[in-house]
């Protein structure tokens, strides 16, 4: 899989397709497999008892997929979850950014299948598990062919 967007054009497509929540989320790296990218816990993530809320890391996930996606075929903006499936594994540490860890298992003409671990820093073992699949918009599916 070609890499089409890197990092800062990652970073650069949030702020300008979704400027309310480019402050929330920061891609660090684009892998082989995929990407990593990060949560900036703030004060709105967090629910009763100090942890990370569930809305939240599922946006973590569906973001990062979304990226990881994007970084193979461009900024298309209009690719969409059409399925989800998320585990909460352990409960993350209390106000500490979370590590979305991506890996596209099929990227296809028509769907993008992928995954994703998270990570709460200071935590060796995943907090949450994300499987998605993406559709990908008839104008952007020549590129993956």
């Amino acid at each position: 899989m070609q890499i089409q967007m890197d990092v800062a054009a990652l970073n650069a497509f949030v702020v300008a397709e979704f400027p309310q929540v480019a402050d929330d989320f920061r891609v660090e790296e684009v892998t082989p497999e995929g990407l990593v990218m990060r949560l900036l816990v703030a004060e709105r993530h967090l629910r009763p008892g100090g942890t990370v809320s569930g809305p939240a890391i599922f946006g973590l996930a569906d973001v990062a997929i979304y990226l990881a996606i994007l970084s193979r075929i461009g900024p298309v903006a209009l690719a969409v979850t059409t399925s989800a499936n998320l585990d909460f594994l352990r409960k993350p540490a209390a106000g500490v950014d979370l590590r979305a860890e991506v890996r596209i298992l099929k990227l296809g003409r028509v769907l993008a299948v992928a995954e994703v671990l998270i990570y709460s820093d200071g935590q060796g073992a995943p907090v949450a598990r994300a499987a998605m699949t993406y559709s990908i918009p008839p104008e952007s599916r020549g590129k993956n062919a």
